[in-house]
């Protein structure tokens, strides 16, 4: 893992304790910023409008809009609790976002691994972050069905899913080799976007007389082009379809994950047959792709929901099964950080039919203009719910930002590699050995200052030029606290403290500019030993 020492392990205990830490605190922050919001919106909340003026009802929203958004903010609160798993703080780079671009070009993969780095160094931060972010863009889709709320809940959703999409799930595999919409293609995310944008569409694109038909039409259109891309590249010869080998390594990958034994079985079974019978199970998934392909052009072109019916329920047949079987329901593992492509692809599916099915009425007269304490005054509980939704992301977003603007790695990574310092409260006992100017010195002479002290190895070829280095580079560092800083190094080899060895541990690393340094030995093996 980039940033890492390859001794870190995914449930590193510091890591993972600290992970856990991290979600309770700032669950923490989370239920105050809601409990504030109430006690504001209890405490603001009036009448239903003006006295002597009835408050307009606003307009229904319509089937589509809410299956739509309720299903996607039910996904997002999912995503957010896997995010939570253990291992998702150490694990997410190297187990999930490093090997998912291994196979695409090379500018893919530095992009990828610039994210991956960028997580390596502050694990604990952005595992939270994207934890918060993404159950605060759940319940903001939850709590708005309407009005400005819902469209920037949309919009939320657009740009959270390009994140994840591009670094995440590299541009969710497009770029790379045996691109198939029965492995996932072109990303769960990218279907986390379309959904967000149409979420963000103006309320007259799902409420005015035919706008919500033709929306619904265009949705079913769009997925009847997409399906007939996937069908050519399905049958497309030489990309391991026909033979089965590709399918099957990758139902295998899935079977040989941490889940249930019947699911493992079931998948593993899968794989066996696809393995042995390549060519029909290509076949078959060809066919399928290609009728429903047809099938959903027709239904938009025609724009009869007897049509599209039949064909939405073969859909969401076909996307179950391979979910199921191809899939392996995307979330076992450890590491699952989403239910896959299949379940998005049948939100999408489902919401262009009721689109097309439902004729919706003239939209109600739009509400009037209200002053902003009147607004206040009659928040619906979802306002208040969508307040605090925001309040979450920016909770996630706000220590991701300033671990990403911090150029050093995180101190747990150190702290899980090599262990905690813990201090010593004892008191150290007195020693006098010789410096580097002959001198005689003791411990107990440095009372009163900051004593910083390394021993050094016995060969001192190594260690003291990095010493000597480090030495000097805290002196400059330390600035007009230099003197008050005792900087230590003790050998104990006697034949390191003679005049030559010292005078050129001096010269060679410009120690001169740093006077506060000693070099202390003796020629007494058992003073030194004393010390040691």
């Amino acid at each position: 893992m980039p940033g890492m020492n390859n001794g870190l392990n995914i449930h590193d205990p510091v890591v993972v304790s600290a992970f856990r830490a991290a979600l309770l605190h700032q669950g923490l922050i989370a239920l105050a910023i809601f409990a504030l919001l109430s006690v504001a919106w209890v405490g603001l909340r009036g009448p239903a409008g003006p006295e002597g003026t009835a408050a307009v009802a606003p307009a229904p929203e319509p089937r589509a809009h809410r299956v739509l958004r309720v299903g996607f903010g039910l996904l997002w609160l999912l995503d957010g609790l896997l995010q939570a798993q253990p291992g998702m703080a150490a694990g997410l780079p190297s187990q999930v976002i490093e090997p998912g671009a291994t196979t695409s070009p090379h500018w893919v993969q530095v992009l990828v691994n610039w994210a991956g780095t960028a997580w390596s160094y502050h694990p604990v931060q952005a595992a939270a972050a994207a934890v918060w972010i993404q159950v605060g863009i759940g319940l903001w889709l939850l709590a708005a069905p309407r009005g400005l709320g819902a469209r920037l809940a949309g919009l939320a959703s657009v740009a959270w899913g390009l994140v994840v999409w591009v670094f995440g799930e590299s541009f969710g595999g497009i770029f790379a080799p045996g691109l198939t919409w029965l492995f996932g293609a072109p990303g769960a995310a990218l279907v986390y976007v379309a959904a967000g944008a149409l979420l963000a569409l103006p309320a007259r694109a799902w409420l005015a007389p035919r706008l919500g038909s033709r929306l619904g039409r265009g949705l079913l259109g769009g997925l009847g082009v997409f399906l007939a891309g996937m069908t050519v590249l399905q049958a497309w010869p030489g990309r391991g379809f026909w033979n089965g080998s590709t399918l099957a390594g990758m139902v295998q990958s899935m079977a040989v994950t941490s889940q249930p034994s019947a699911t493992a079985n079931l998948v593993s079974g899968f794989a066996s047959l696809t393995r042995s019978h390549g060519l029909v199970v290509n076949l078959v998934a060809v066919i399928v792709m290609g009728a429903l392909a047809l099938a959903f052009l027709a239904a938009a072109v025609t724009g009869r929901r007897d049509v599209a019916r039949p064909v939405v329920g073969a859909f969401l047949a076909v996307c179950f099964l391979a979910w199921v079987l191809i899939q392996d329901l995307g979330f076992f593992g450890g590491l699952g950080t989403d239910p896959n492509s299949m379940i998005p692809f049948g939100l999408l599916a489902v919401t262009g039919y009721l689109a097309v099915a439902e004729a919706p009425e003239a939209a109600a007269e739009p509400e009037p203009a209200r002053a902003w304490r009147t607004r206040l005054r009659t928040a619906s509980f979802g306002g208040m719910i969508s307040a605090g939704a925001l309040g979450v992301i920016v909770l996630g977003v706000i220590p991701l930002a300033t671990a990403q603007a911090s150029p050093a790695a995180s101190p747990i990574l150190a702290e899980s590699l090599d262990g905690g310092s813990s201090p010593i409260n004892i008191a150290a006992g007195d020693f006098t050995l010789t410096d580097q100017h002959g001198r005689q010195v003791s411990l107990s002479s440095f009372r009163g200052q900051v004593v910083l002290m390394t021993f050094l190895d016995p060969v001192c070829v190594s260690d003291c030029p990095l010493i000597a280095q480090e030495f000097r580079q805290a002196g400059q560092m330390l600035g007009e606290h230099n003197p008050h800083v005792k900087l230590v190094a003790v050998n104990n080899n006697p034949l390191y403290h003679q005049a030559a060895y010292i005078q050129a541990f001096d010269r060679q690393e410009g120690l001169a500019s740093t006077p506060n340094w000693e070099y202390l030995s003796s020629d007494n093996p058992a003073t030194l030993r004393k010390v040691y």
